[in-house]
């Protein structure tokens, strides 16, 4: 019978390397722990960075709104909303109950609007909720000063504001159960929408016309989201290509210069001679001296060198292409676009996993014209702008009732990449970024015919 004891020989060594074994495992899951608590100390030091960066933003916002929530307040409009879960757009003005101030907060969720008063403590929490977690942008009207806030996606809050702007209005109604406000008033005679067919030459809406009056507020409410980006210390330069009838091209004119005291200049396009024609002679009717029509289209516009805002509602196809384009290459700070017939990607759009849903005529056509959309916006905001898809109540009654708005932004594009491969998914190649691109490398920009 051997001496040895157990810990030496071949057990002996083979003891003594799983004890260094083990030591490594020792040494190496220190090693793992120490990179843990180095990247947890990262974390909360950055938590703590942008907490306190997010904190000094909301205590900026709420200074602000603590001055100018009360009274003499015109009203608040919070929207850019970051998720479809819950409201897409909030209002707060002021009403007296009893006698007593409170403030309406109405919230505008799918097609239904829900209204209920606080006071200014409640008001001013759902305010500051709002902002920091579900919003991207305030636009606040007081009698003394308007307020503008806007959020980036990296939660950067900009606040704007312009004193001198409002107008207190004694006589205002501050009545809970008041009436729907209507940017331009349904018992206030307006001209041309007499001589358009929407109003009698008493000055009320006629019944069966109420409808286009609603569409035209509609459309007016989206440029008032929007007035923050145009200049008031300089003229400002507006174009409107397909106008046809000019419901709304008078109604701007209207709504900018004569409500809100912009400094406007807006040129109409149509191919329809007699439109035109009608529509000058409205427009000297009623002494809008920088408003006037052109026979023509996109391409008749090289003369202008400057534009501040191009709206374009039902180009058809790839006419919406075109204005896009011409818009960006102006630098337009706004963009309205309501696109009609999307046909050019229906002939384009393939992709096995999606054969079977795509078999059906309807439902390809459907497709691609929300693709159509979606792209559009996209390259948009690959060119700098900030893009909402918005619905609109078509002028036409017809289902096609997407609008496209973009704000132009500094320092801030979209992600080039993800639109590619969006695109090559759906192997399509829209004309817009054809022309976009041919615009970024300096190549003769395609005409329309």
């Amino acid at each position: 019978m051997s001496g040895k004891s157990p810990a030496s020989g071949s057990g002996g060594i083979n003891l003594g390397i799983a004890k260094r074994a083990a030591g490594h495992r020792v040494n190496n899951n220190a090693s793992f722990r120490c990179k843990l608590f180095i990247k947890f100390l990262v974390e909360v030091l950055f938590e703590n960075h942008y907490n306190k960066k997010q904190g000094k933003q909301m205590t900026d916002l709420r200074t602000i709104m603590e001055q100018y929530v009360d009274i003499d307040l015109q009203q608040i409009i919070i929207s850019g909303a970051k998720t479809k879960e819950g409201p897409s757009k909030i209002r707060i003005r002021p009403v007296l109950l009893r006698g007593i101030l409170k403030y309406q907060c109405t919230k505008t969720v799918g097609a239904k609007e829900l209204h209920d008063n606080h006071d200014k403590k409640e008001i001013m929490a759902i305010i500051c909720e709002a902002m920091e977690s579900r919003f991207k942008q305030l636009q606040l009207q007081h009698g003394q000063a308007s307020v503008s806030v806007l959020v980036s996606k990296k939660g950067k809050m900009t606040i704007k504001r312009r004193a001198g702007e409002g107008v207190i209005d004694e006589k205002r109604d501050l009545s809970h159960n008041r009436r729907k406000q209507y940017i331009l008033a349904p018992d206030r005679k307006v001209g041309f929408l007499i001589d358009l067919g929407v109003m009698s030459q008493e000055g009320k809406i006629i019944q069966s016309r109420y409808d286009k009056f609603r569409q035209i507020n509609r459309f007016l409410e989206f440029i008032e989201d929007i007035l923050w980006k145009l200049p008031k210390d300089r003229e400002v330069s507006i174009v409107d290509f397909g106008c046809g009838k000019s419901y709304l091209t008078f109604a701007m004119y209207h709504y900018l210069r004569e409500l809100r005291g912009y400094d406007v200049r807006i040129l109409g396009l149509d191919l329809k001679k007699d439109v035109i024609e009608h529509c000058n002679a409205l427009s000297k009717k009623y002494g809008y001296e920088k408003l006037h029509f052109h026979q023509g289209d996109i391409a008749d516009c090289d003369f202008i060198s400057q534009v501040d805002m191009v709206v374009s509602l039902h180009a058809c196809d790839t006419a919406t292409d075109y204005a896009l384009d011409k818009a960006v290459g102006w630098g337009a700070a706004v963009i309205l676009s309501v696109p009609c017939c999307q046909h050019e990607l229906n002939g384009q759009i393939e992709n096995e996993t999606l054969r079977p849903v795509l078999s059906y005529g309807i439902l390809k056509e459907r497709m691609a014209a929300l693709l159509t959309d979606g792209l559009r916006a996209q390259m948009l905001e690959c060119a700098g702008y900030e893009t909402q898809i918005l619905e609109f109540v078509d002028m036409e009654h017809t289902p096609k009732n997407l609008l496209i708005r973009a704000v132009k932004t500094e320092g801030k594009k979209g992600d080039s990449k993800e639109l590619k491969e969006c695109m090559e998914f759906f192997h399509v190649t829209p004309l817009l970024d054809t022309l976009l691109n041919k615009r970024e490398t300096g190549e003769d920009e395609e005409k329309f015919n």
